[in-house]
């Protein structure tokens, strides 16, 4: 017999609650333990850059186990019954899913793998606290972030899973990995063991400072972690164990309480993966993304304002953005172009390495002012003072704009004020900020009453 283990968005050997008791199972039944991954549907609708990333993570992981993974593309859950019928498999054990997609996926597969006499085997969570856990004492969800924080506190505490690889036989892996797109350059760092090397870096080089700096576009202020905690190369519970109470440490890790705060957002409300927190703002006149210009120029970093423009240029790039950006270009497409907030984050769910479901449509939603918490909607950022504020020599622009690179300074945020400020071919402002915030706002008195 053989105990399959259903790799998903849990890319890691260690601290992988669900991998410990697929290991346990087989070691107490004597039989061997196969570990799957499948690049499953809308894998070829990402870009490069997301294929890529997601290749170089599968791959690494292959490389981390005692023989490898059985890897396929396709169809989930006919793989997966092929592969238990082969094998003479019982039982597929994976770590639960409480994203929209994630839930209607593993219910699809269980049904699949049960009429054929097959069990699935939902364990843990990517969560230090699983979602559905934090509740008011009325035992309904919370909708506001500090009172779930503070709650979401007193869950904590669980340590680190460790596993012992040699407790089992593993079968010898099987199968091809997609092949890389050639037309991304960007070269691409992924692993179990990169993720706690990036993670024991961070601490060193930017947790003290981390409350100051995080919002700075220029600095390397930030942990980056996002990627390998979507992938989940690294477990949050790794490292909030080794975390202590310092300043930056208390804010990383409100941050990481972010994160699973929208997860249980999410999980409670599936709907608003793609839908309205606040279903009113589905009244709010909006602008059409078909032939839409100005939306073409948002994607391709050319709308005459540089932070905009240097983030959506990142993001083309690299397959990530600064989180202060991503609210700066998420305000510029809803509240500047008057276009709905999915068309964002279906963008971003495209491009980011780092797509996380619940963080990408809550995070939009927040600056929508259509979600949760308090982002109201006629707060609408001005994105030459949020250059100027969180990029405040320009360095972050002239990164990502060579047109630009000749402005020194502080006045890049501004190049249509100075004479030889366009002379490289950069766009001036395809709109007036000041009259579209007056727009934005016009638009939701509408719908006040």
């Amino acid at each position: 017999m053989t105990v399959i283990f259903w790799f998903r968005r849990d890319l890691r050997v260690q601290d992988n609650q669900a991998l410990i008791a697929a290991v346990e199972r087989a070691s107490s039944e004597n039989s061997q333990v196969a570990a799957a991954f499948i690049f499953g549907r809308g894998f070829e609708e990402l870009s490069p850059i997301r294929r890529n990333s997601l290749i170089t993570s599968v791959s690494s992981l292959s490389q981390s186990l005692p023989k490898g993974l059985q890897l396929s593309s396709g169809e989930t859950g006919k793989y997966l019954l092929d592969l238990a019928q082969t094998l003479g498999a019982n039982v597929v054990f994976a770590t639960r899913s409480f994203d929209t997609h994630g839930m209607l996926e593993q219910s699809e597969v269980a049904e699949q793998l049960y009429a054929h006499g097959v069990s699935l085997q939902l364990v843990g969570s990517n969560y230090a606290v699983e979602p559905g856990t934090v509740r008011k004492d009325d035992q309904t969800p919370l909708r506001v972030y500090t009172p779930f924080y503070k709650r979401w506190l007193g869950h904590l505490g669980q340590r680190p899973f460790q596993l012992d690889t040699s407790l089992v036989e593993w079968v010898p892996g099987s199968g091809e990995l997609p092949k890389y797109s050639p037309d991304c350059k960007m070269p691409i760092k992924a692993s179990e063991s990169f993720a706690l090397e990036t993670w024991h870096k961070f601490r060193k080089r930017a947790l003290s400072d981390y409350s100051e700096n995080r919002n700075r576009t220029d600095l390397s202020g930030t942990s980056h972690l996002s990627h390998a905690l979507a992938h989940g190369e690294i477990h949050p519970r790794t490292l909030l164990a080794e975390m202590g109470d310092s300043p930056g440490e208390e804010v990383f890790r409100k941050e990481l309480a972010w994160r699973e705060f929208y997860a249980d957002v999410l999980f409670h409300n599936p709907h608003t993966y793609d839908g309205y927190y606040e279903p009113r703002f589905e009244k709010l006149r909006y602008d059409s993304e078909v032939d839409n210009p100005n939306l073409e120029a948002w994607r391709s970093g050319n709308t005459g304002y540089p932070i905009v423009d240097a983030a959506m240029r990142q993001l083309l790039t690299t397959g990530w953005m600064h989180n202060r950006a991503r609210m700066i270009v998420a305000s510029f497409l809803v509240k500047d172009l008057h276009i709905e907030w999915q068309v964002g984050a279906r963008w971003f769910e495209k491009l980011l390495t780092d797509f996380d479901p619940a963080s990408n449509s809550h995070g939009w939603q927040w600056t929508a002012g259509c979600g949760t918490d308090a982002s109201p909607y006629y707060r609408v950022f001005n994105p030459t003072l949020q250059g100027y504020k969180f990029d405040p020599n320009g360095d972050y622009v002239r990164k990502f704009i060579p047109e630009l690179r000749h402005i020194p300074g502080a006045e890049v945020h501004e190049p249509w004020k100075l004479i030889d400020g366009l002379q490289n071919g950069y766009p001036a402002p395809i709109l007036d900020h000041f009259v579209e915030r007056d727009e934005a706002l016009a638009r939701l008195e509408e719908i006040k009453g």
